[in-house]
């Protein structure tokens, strides 16, 4: 190594130790987090090297056998698969279909709203079911349409029909799903949108109503194109967790009845995996996954580059 690049590589990290020692308390304050992805998502992915062992935790990752992908061909030839992957799907889109678009909706409704007051006490509202659990979420939605002393079962019988199981029912799985889902989350993700929705600026609004736009065209013209680039990063991000589904939500809402049509890759790596031990082949179906994921946020964040938007990378 000459001295001309030694001096460079010296003044480099001179200016860095000037950069962290001026921006120190942003560097504190990041910390936690960055510790956080640190241990819980970057070193936990040196695990997927058992996706290609037959894996054995008194052996370990040194004493397992590597098998290559075979693990991967069982999984593409387990008759399941096509089961999993259809039922994983199609909860996806109905999440891409009506949950994605639901607080953008939400959002545009709240901005319309003119007394203050009035627009954070909505806000508040519909912000508390983000921070309930989903066991608590599916508690309360059983209560109610499954009970047979429940609001809903009662408002049937009032009207002359027989009760039903909506929740055990597997046609009514998929939409008591994405129904939850809408319920729980949409309000939280008004929050970014709202962000979004305040840096317009209020002369485009004004120009409008002079040029005779009523508020729909406002809507159409500008609030919706003023947060344009905000849906389609966040479209990315989504895309990303198309067949990665809330474990959690899914688990508690899945029984018997409804199992062939609610069983997803998060519920069959638990079983598979956590409860018959098979965690070689678990991680095989994690890491698949992961992959598909991969390659659509790759595909989209190129399709919207081509489109004139900036993307996420």
């Amino acid at each position: 190594m000459n001295v001309k690049k030694m001096i460079h590589i010296h003044l480099n990290w001179r200016k860095i130790r000037k950069d962290i020692i001026r921006d120190r308390w942003l560097y504190i304050i990041a910390f936690p987090g960055l510790l956080y992805f640190l241990l819980f998502k970057y070193l936990p992915m040196g695990g997927v090297v058992i996706a290609f062992q037959d894996y054995h935790p008194f052996t370990g990752f040194l004493g397992s056998d590597w098998v290559g992908f075979k693990h991967f061909y069982r999984l593409f030839e387990d008759p399941d698969f096509f089961k999993l992957l259809r039922n994983t799907l199609m909860l996806s889109v109905y999440n891409l279909a009506l949950g994605f678009p639901a607080p953008i909706i939400l959002a545009l409704m709240l901005n319309e709203l003119r007394l203050q007051w009035f627009k954070r006490s909505i806000q508040t509202l519909i912000y508390v079911p983000h921070f309930m659990s989903w066991v608590v979420v599916v508690s309360m939605f059983f209560v109610i349409f499954e009970s047979q002393d429940g609001l809903f079962q009662n408002l049937l019988s009032s009207w002359g029909f027989s009760k039903f199981s909506f929740m055990m029912d597997m046609d009514w799985f998929r939409p008591m799903y994405i129904l939850q889902v809408i319920w729980r989350d949409s309000g939280w993700g008004t929050v970014i949108y709202l962000a979004a929705l305040a840096g317009i600026g209020p002369e485009l609004y004004e120009a409008a109503r002079m040029d005779g736009a009523n508020r729909m065209r406002q809507i159409w013209h500008i609030t919706l194109p003023g947060i344009r680039a905000t849906i389609v990063i966040l479209l990315l991000l989504k895309l990303s967790d198309v067949l990665d589904l809330s474990f959690e939500h899914v688990y508690v809402l899945l029984n018997a009845l409804n199992r062939e049509v609610g069983e997803v890759f998060d519920t069959y790596v638990y079983r598979v995996g956590l409860i018959n031990g098979q965690l070689s082949y678990a991680t095989a179906v994690g890491l698949f996954k992961g992959l598909v994921g991969l390659v659509l946020v790759m595909f989209a964040n190129w399709l919207a580059k081509k489109s004139g938007e900036e993307g996420i990378f």
